[in-house]
C-alpha cells in the first residue's frame, strides 16, 4: 500500500468530514431562517387591511332640496290697502260733486276712473311684490343648489383620500410580503443547496475509503 495513498486518503477523508459537518450546520441554519420567515410572511398575510367601501360614508342629499316656489301666495294686502285708498278718494269726490251740485253724469264718470285707478294700483303692486317672492324663491333654489354641490365635493373628496390611504396601504403591506416570500425561497434554496453539499461531502469521503481499501491489495 502507498504510504502518500494512504495520506492522501485520510486526507479526503478528514476534509469530508469537515465539509459534511459545514453544510449540516449550514442547512439547519437556513432551515431555521426559512421557518421564521415562513411564520413573519403568516403574520403579514394575517395582519392585512380589510378591503373598505370607499363609498360607504356617502349620504343622500336629497334632504337638503326643498321647493321654494311651492309656498308662494299671492300679494293682497297692498292691493286691499290700495283699493281702500281708493275707496276714501272717491268717497271724498263724491261729496265734493253732491256739495258743488255736480250733475248725476259726472258722478259716475268720476266713480269709474276711481275704479279703473283701484284696479291698476293694485295689479301694480301685487305684481312688485310676486316679482320679489320670485326673486327669493330664486335666490334660495339657486343657494340650495351650491350647497348641495359643496356637499357632494366634500364626500367625493372623502372618498378618493380613503381610496387613497387604502391603495397605498394595500401596495405597502403586498411589497412586504413580496419580500420575504422572496427571502423564505432563498433560505430554502439555500438549505437545499446545503443539503447537497453535504450529501456530496459523503459521498467523497466513501469514495476516499474506497481508495484506501484499494490501495491495500
Amino acid at each position: 500500500m502507498s504510504y502518500i495513498a494512504v495520506v492522501g486518503g485520510v486526507a479526503s477523508i478528514a476534509g469530508g468530514l469537515f465539509a459534511s459537518s459545514a453544510a449540516k450546520k449550514a442547512a439547519r441554519a437556513e432551515a431555521r431562517r426559512k421557518a421564521a420567515l415562513k411564520k413573519k410572511l403568516n403574520a403579514l398575510e394575517a395582519n392585512r387591511q380589510d378591503v373598505i367601501n370607499p363609498y360607504v360614508g356617502i349620504t343622500n342629499l336629497s334632504s337638503m332640496i326643498t321647493n321654494p316656489f311651492s309656498n308662494l301666495s299671492v300679494a293682497t294686502g297692498a292691493a286691499e290697502m290700495a283699493i281702500e285708498q281708493a275707496d276714501i278718494s272717491l268717497s271724498n269726490t263724491l261729496d265734493t260733486v253732491r256739495s258743488t251740485g255736480a250733475s248725476a253724469g259726472g258722478a259716475t264718470a268720476l266713480a269709474q276712473a276711481a275704479l279703473q285707478s283701484k284696479k291698476g294700483v293694485a295689479a301694480s303692486i301685487e305684481m312688485q311684490e310676486k316679482q320679489n317672492e320670485d326673486k327669493r324663491a330664486l335666490g334660495k333654489q339657486q343657494q340650495e343648489k351650491a350647497e348641495v354641490a359643496e356637499a357632494q365635493r366634500i364626500q367625493s373628496a372623502d372618498a378618493a383620500g380613503k381610496q387613497f390611504v387604502f391603495s397605498a396601504t394595500e401596495s405597502r403591506q403586498q411589497g412586504q410580503i413580496d419580500r420575504t416570500y422572496a427571502e423564505m425561497m432563498g433560505a430554502a434554496q439555500a438549505e437545499a443547496q446545503a443539503k447537497a453539499d453535504q450529501t456530496g461531502a459523503i459521498t467523497g469521503m466513501i469514495g476516499s475509503l474506497g481508495g484506501i481499501g484499494a490501495s491495500r491489495i
